[in-house]
């Protein structure tokens, strides 16, 4: 195989690594919708609850991180009643697109100035 065909076989790999990611990426402005309406009770309308103070900070957290909680909840894989209940309704994209939004909120964790 020539060095010319290699690369343009890596090029090719690469970006349907990024056409994939790129369509595995939630939409910010449909999780932002879900999660007013289903998540800001408890995690607050910014991702930082103020209700109880066990309640997790969402905001500004890793997008796979949320992703796998979310998924987890659903198929019962991590245990908390309530949570598993609210997951149960949620379909792949749903999570997909609440991890995105709460991943695009600054964190209030972040102490850098």
């Amino acid at each position: 195989m020539t060095l010319h065909r290699k690369t343009i076989q890596a090029a090719l790999l690469f970006g349907l690594g990024l056409s994939v990611s790129g369509a595995m990426a939630g939409n910010i402005a449909a999780g932002k919708e879900k999660a007013t309406a289903i998540c800001a009770a408890c995690h607050g309308a910014d991702g930082i609850t103020a209700i109880d103070p066990s309640y997790p900070k969402l905001a500004g957290q890793y997008p796979d991180y949320l992703t796998r909680a979310l998924s987890d909840y659903k198929s019962g894989a991590r245990k908390n009643a309530i949570m598993a209940g609210m997951a149960a309704a949620l379909s792949k994209e749903d999570i997909a697109n609440i991890a995105a939004y709460y991943a695009s909120l600054p964190s209030p964790l972040n102490n850098k100035k």
